[in-house]
């Protein structure tokens, strides 16, 4: 039986407004209000919420024939139920029904797994938290930034427990292989690989609208049939798509939300099953370790690289100032220079100063990747000052790291403290206890002594008072007694 995944990804960004050179050191607030509510707005209505419907639909009338995976970043999230609350109601009942599996990322869609490890895991575990809290569940199944991934990435997601990532189906990574098989990853042992099946997403994603495509149109029938012709011993095919696609690129009034409600029925009669990736996992073992030296990602065509972020001076020059301050945000107590932090490492900004994507340039709000760029390190520049009235800029990072590494070290021997104090607590209380309990077992002796003390002497008296008020009889008998002993 073949297995397969959809793997339906939503994120949003917090877009910035337009940000001059004057606003620095006089508006703290970077955000295009307005862009970021309609935009998120329109795609709900237009994809989200027809597409979580269809989901839910499906799961009611195939019941466990259908299963698929949701990675929704934190900004999307927060969007989500401050405009279109309707859509996390929706999420939540797909969770509930146990037809979705909620996977893990980065908060904020960011680029950290390339710049800063630690900003990276403590993001990854806002996440984690965040998908806990709203829907009930633990992620325990991996999806980057753009499905962004290396064998360093493979070490920090292994570190985090989680037991595979999504990867794509780069041709120069699999060589010969094919990406349907679960593969371990040559760094990370204990971490398996789920490869994309690219081919199979853009039939959907890129052709299922265009008429000039030699197998146009696509249906249900024949998309099933497809899977079920691959190779016996290729067991799963992992699809991974944007969720904007069904709604937003292609309109339902081309049939595509039908499409999808029919694949489960088609898959049934095919010996086709629509799985989840922990199922897959927890039943298929590897079939070969793979390593992957070089960061790839889900944007570029090819696969080859990261350019999409890292092509260019203009991003590399705002990456390299974003996270030079890095250190010093992270012993920042303030909480809106951690939200802002957070929102300005979204990787969209830095996709949007790409001088070499053109084809995407419609999804971004600039004019030029050079409006974005200057735009964005206006921000930057304010949210630079607001950091460094904190710590500022003549706090060198030599003084900087010394002074994380005196914190860190004191936290150390205030937690080495603590374990100390704690054990001597106990060793008091373990002694107290012992006290009193031979305190308890010598109390009851010593009060018998006294109480039966008494007892003896009042004996006599009290035998004088009774023999008294005994019979004549009685009270001659024990004299006789007592002279007949004698």
């Amino acid at each position: 039986m073949k297995n397969v995944c959809f793997y339906l990804n939503i994120h949003q960004p917090y877009r910035l407004k337009k940000y001059r050179f004057f606003d620095i050191g006089n508006d703290h607030y970077y955000y295009d209000d307005f862009a970021n509510e309609d935009i998120i707005s329109n795609l709900a209505e237009r994809s989200y919420i027809p597409m979580c419907r269809t989901l839910l639909d499906m799961a009611n009338e195939y019941g466990s024939d259908f299963k698929c995976a949701i990675s929704i970043s934190g900004t999307a999230i927060e969007q989500l139920q401050q405009a279109e609350p309707e859509v996390i109601e929706l999420l939540k009942k797909l969770a509930d029904k146990g037809c979705v599996e909620f996977l893990g990322g980065g908060f904020a869609h960011s680029l950290a797994s390339l710049e800063d490890p630690d900003e990276f895991m403590r993001q990854v575990r806002i996440e984690q938290n965040m998908i806990k809290m709203i829907f009930g569940q633990t992620p325990t199944i991996f999806a980057n930034t753009e499905l962004i991934f290396d064998d360093e990435i493979a070490l920090l997601l292994q570190a985090m427990d989680f037991k595979a990532a999504i990867v794509p189906g780069a041709k120069h990574i699999l060589g010969w292989k094919s990406p349907d098989y679960v593969y371990t990853s040559a760094s990370a042992p204990q971490l398996k690989i789920l490869f994309t099946n690219d081919k199979l997403a853009a039939d959907i994603s890129h052709n299922f609208n265009n008429s000039d495509w030699s197998e146009y149109p696509l249906t249900a029938d024949k998309y099933v049939n497809w899977i079920a012709d691959l190779p016996e011993e290729e067991q799963i095919v992992n699809i991974f798509l944007s969720m904007d696609t069904f709604g937003g690129f292609i309109p339902a009034s081309s049939g595509i939300f039908d499409f999808m409600k029919a694949l489960p029925r088609f898959g049934r009669e095919k010996g086709v099953r629509f799985t989840s990736p922990s199922e897959i996992v927890g039943k298929l073992k590897p079939v070969d370790t793979i390593t992957v030296p070089f960061a790839i990602s889900y944007v570029d065509g090819t696969r080859i690289d990261v350019s999409a972020w890292k092509g260019n001076d203009l991003q590399r020059e705002a990456l390299n100032k974003l996270y030079g301050i890095a250190e010093r945000v992270s012993m920042v107590e303030d909480r809106k220079i951690k939200q802002d932090w957070e929102y300005l490492q979204g990787s969209d900004h830095f996709f949007y100063m790409a001088t070499n994507n053109q084809a995407d340039a419609a999804f971004s709000p600039y004019d030029s990747p050079f409006s974005a760029f200057t735009n964005y390190m206006n921000v930057l520049a304010d949210f630079l000052v607001r950091v460094q009235e904190q710590f500022p800029e003549n706090v060198d990072n030599e003084e900087l790291n010394s002074l994380l590494l005196t914190i860190r070290n004191q936290s150390s021997e205030i937690e080495q403290l603590n374990k100390e104090v704690k054990a001597l607590r106990k060793n008091i209380l373990e002694a107290e206890d012992s006290n009193y309990a031979a305190v308890i077992i010598e109390e009851p002796a010593e009060e018998k002594t006294e109480k039966a003390a008494p007892e003896k002497e009042k004996a006599p008296n009290e035998e004088k008072a009774a023999e008294e008020k005994a019979p004549a009889k009685k009270r001659g008998r024990k004299p006789a007694a007592k002279h007949e002993q004698k």
